[in-house]
């Protein structure tokens, strides 16, 4: 036994202090240590990924991991979130409703209210603190999307990025998506440049699992009781659908069927494994998704490629989930690990009808060619590609419910949930069908533990957590459901649930081809007229108990029961920080919001240092400006990238190869502008300057930013010169700004990445005081799709 005495930190010291050590006794503050036996926490969060897609919802991408852990545990068949991203993770975080985090919706359109800023409070503590104050180590890894997205870079400040909401660690990347073969990395508070490169095998994915089993290991070797809770949130299966070719090969000609036949089958495989009654209904057909049938022998061909694509990155990144759970396994941790698998989301209808090769064409609003696609199928991806699956696989992926992502039908915001902690519970493999929400997660977890949630966090007074605890149902198929209600709301598109009753009253319309027929689209604002009319007729009814699907609307047999729902909307929305109701979407977007530094209009960069994320590089679409270099040329001349942003669906390089100077300007991966100096830049020091000045007006509506000239100088004399017929309007590809050497994939055709630059860099300065045209609306569109 340990002579050692240990106190609780704050109280009395329970040694002595004589005038010597030879006459006084030792003591120590105890450390937070968990109570013996704390299970690990491990919450896997997919994106975009359906109810309908995962194997063990019978859907038709195989899993097998995920269907491993459902076997060893539970799959609840009720689950809901939020229908978007950003304020899904907040909620499954916290334990507290999207609007009282103050995330509404994505990051990027924060508006000045409450429910809305985007600024999550610190009284809404995330279970990360909760944890890590009771002696857990804390791990996050994946996509973030969380903090300001004024805030995402090296400068900060970093008090709402992973390290500064209680966890220890963090590996990933910190806005809605990235190129999943060349992401934007974070680690810690810094960025960092990934391990290898595709060639060499790389994929973020794998990075992510190495990532997330060195951490545990680290831990658990110097630590072996100690627990963890672990946030591990892949970008699988979010766009760009980046999969090696041999993971899509494995699904060549299971789609061929389509996306009608695919909804058929898969609610046949859910009534045989118990998630829905043999006499279910299919929700109906929706008037934006074209028959299978309709569309010809090539259409056809490319978008069952397009979802093989995805099926096969879905299933990578279960695969490497795989290499987590059997971790655990060899260190003896799995059974004590309560995991909890959820999308944040249903499936995205972000590829359009028509799916992309390139999402950087839809975000640029440049026409996409079928042509061109179809003749890019074998490409799709893979490096060069940045593609997404058109809608009538999201369609299919919600089986068997109603629409998508970003509404608040069950589509969007009814999605696969799978728990297990064998050594916890005694069910396996069985079906919960009590009504659940993310909020639920949190009081769950703590429940699960036996800790309460804390009072104060950091000296901050906590809120209450708003969901409650489905523990109860662990081992018991028949508890009842403690949550009887669950308002929601995304851009305008509002729902309740009440005791087996749902009310939508969907915005701007049950589907883009009915929001037209009544002169809406998605965006429209919602005035005081237009919301009393909506509450007048704009609702529906389904009675959920009996009609899960939401197929047959009730509201003219039960005009009283949705009068009650409506007012229970109205109230929740005033509980929850709800109002003011905006379903806007542009006046959003032009939303002025705190930022960390002034505007400016030159940026000075130092070689080798972080990487800019793409949106707080200097903004260089649609104005003249002009960027140089301060360089010093060795004897033997020098080679190397000055600076370079984006990769191969869009960017730009300024570069040294061959002893001369370039400037590469790639469009949106169709059109590569390139200048060069006809001579060798000669020893010495020297500025290199390139600038750029529009001739004309952009063209947004057709993708094409304003046309230009472009011109090289080497110390104020002028060695090239182009014109530009178009430039990006919006977007290049969304790698950050790198100085010194080139991060991620290549704009330029000329040289292979890193290619650093081998002189001295002093700096490189870009200088955008020309005036700027724009486009919100263009713009909107952009952000709209990178959710």
């Amino acid at each position: 036994m340990s002579d050692l005495v240990e106190y609780e930190q704050g109280s009395r010291f329970p040694g002595r202090i004589g005038r010597t050590a030879d006459d006084s006794s030792p003591a120590w503050p105890a450390p937070v240590r968990a109570p013996d036996g704390a299970p690990n926490v491990l919450f896997f969060v997919l994106d975009d990924v359906g109810y309908g897609q995962l194997s063990c919802f019978g859907g038709l991408v195989s899993t097998p991991n995920i269907d491993r852990v459902a076997a060893s545990g539970l799959r609840y068949a009720n689950m809901h979130t939020t229908a978007l991203c950003s304020p899904t993770r907040s909620s499954i975080l916290t334990g507290r409703n999207h609007h009282s985090n103050g995330v509404a919706c994505i990051m990027e359109l924060a508006t000045g209210y409450p429910g809305y800023d985007g600024r999550m409070p610190f009284e809404n503590g995330m279970l990360s603190e909760m944890l890590v104050e009771y002696g857990y180590n804390t791990f996050c890894l994946g996509k973030w999307h969380l903090s300001p997205s004024e805030d995402n870079t090296p400068a900060g400040p970093f008090h709402r990025w992973p390290l500064g909401r209680g966890f220890e660690r963090f590996y990933g990347f910190l806005g809605g998506e990235t190129n999943q073969w060349y992401p934007d990395l974070t680690q810690d508070n810094g960025s960092v440049t990934q391990p290898r490169q595709p060639e060499d095998g790389y994929h973020l994915s794998e990075d992510l699992a190495d990532q997330a089993i060195k951490l545990m290991l680290d831990a658990h070797v110097n630590a072996p009781e100690k627990p963890f809770f672990m946030y591990y949130a892949t970008g699988a299966a979010h766009a760009p659908h980046h999969v090696p070719k041999e993971w899509a090969d494995r699904y060549a000609g299971a789609f061929d069927m389509g996306w009608d036949a695919y909804r058929e089958t898969v609610f046949e495989n859910q009534k045989q494994i118990g998630l829905f009654a043999a006499d279910s209904e299919l929700s109906p057909r929706d008037p934006d998704v074209p028959e299978w049938t309709s569309l010809s022998a090539d259409e056809r061909r490319l978008y069952a490629r397009m979802m093989e694509v995805y099926a096969g990155f879905l299933s990578h990144a279960d695969h490497h989930f795989g290499r987590i759970l059997d971790t655990l396994e060899r260190i003896g941790e799995l059974d004590n690990t309560i995991i909890m698998i959820v999308s944040d989301n249903g499936a995205s209808a972000e590829g359009g009808p028509t799916g992309s090769f390139n999402e950087m064409l839809f975000f640029n609003m440049v026409p996409e060619s079928f042509e061109d696609n179809l003749a890019k199928i074998d490409d799709l991806g893979g490096t060069r590609a940045y593609n997404h699956y058109p809608w009538g696989w999201t369609w299919a992926g919600n089986t068997p419910f109603r629409r998508w992502k970003r509404e608040t039908y069950r589509g969007g915001s009814t999605d696969p949930f799978v728990l297990a902690w064998p050594a916890g519970m005694t069910a396996r493999g069985e079906i919960r069908t009590q009504y659940a929400h993310v909020i639920d997660m949190v009081p769950t977890v703590l429940e699960a533990i036996g800790a309460d949630a804390p009072a104060t966090i950091g000296g901050v007074t906590q809120s209450p957590v708003e969901g409650v605890s489905f523990a109860h149902t662990f081992d018991a198929a028949d508890a009842p459901t403690k949550h009887t209600t669950q308002y929601f709301e995304m851009f305008g598109h509002r729902s309740i649930y009440h005791d087996g009753w749902r009310a939508v009253c969907p915005w701007p319309g049950p589907s883009f081809t009915e929001a037209a027929r009544h002169g809406r689209k998605m965006g429209d604002a919602i005035t005081p007229e237009v919301l009393d009319q909506l509450d007048r007729d704009g609702w529906e009814l389904y009675h959920i108990a009996e009609d899960p699907t939401e197929a047959t609307d009730v509201a003219a047999e039960f005009p009283e029961r949705l009068r009650e729902l409506i007012a229970t909307w109205w109230a929740e929305a005033e509980k929850y920080k709800v109002l003011p109701l905006d379903g806007s979407l542009q006046p959003r977007l032009a939303a002025e919001r705190p930022q960390t530094s002034k505007p400016r209009t030159r940026y000075v960069y130092y070689p080798n240092g972080a990487v800019v994320p793409a949106f707080a590089a200097p903004p260089v679409f649609n104005r003249p400006y002009s960027i140089e270099a301060d360089v010093e040329i060795p004897d033997g001349g020098a080679q190397g990238v000055l600076v370079a942003q984006g990769g191969d669906a869009g960017g730009y390089s300024f570069y040294l190869e061959g002893g001369r100077l370039h400037y590469a300007y790639n469009y949106v991966g169709r059109d590569q502008f390139t200048l060069h100096s006809g001579d060798v830049v000669p020893k010495g020091r020297h500025t290199l300057r390139y600038e750029f000045e529009p001739t004309g007006q952009p063209d947004f509506k057709n993708g094409k930013g304003v046309p230009g000239r472009g011109q090289l100088y080497v110390d104020s004399q002028l060695v090239a010169n182009v014109e530009f017929p178009h430039t990006a309007p919006l977007i290049f590809e969304l790698e950050g700004l790198s100085c010194g050497y080139d991060f991620g994939a290549p704009a330029a055709d000329g040289y292979e990445p890193p290619f650093e630059f081998t002189g001295i860099l002093h700096s490189v300065t870009f200088d955008v005081t020309g005036e700027l045209i724009k486009d919100d609306e263009a713009e909107l569109a952009r952000i709209m799709a990178q959710q």
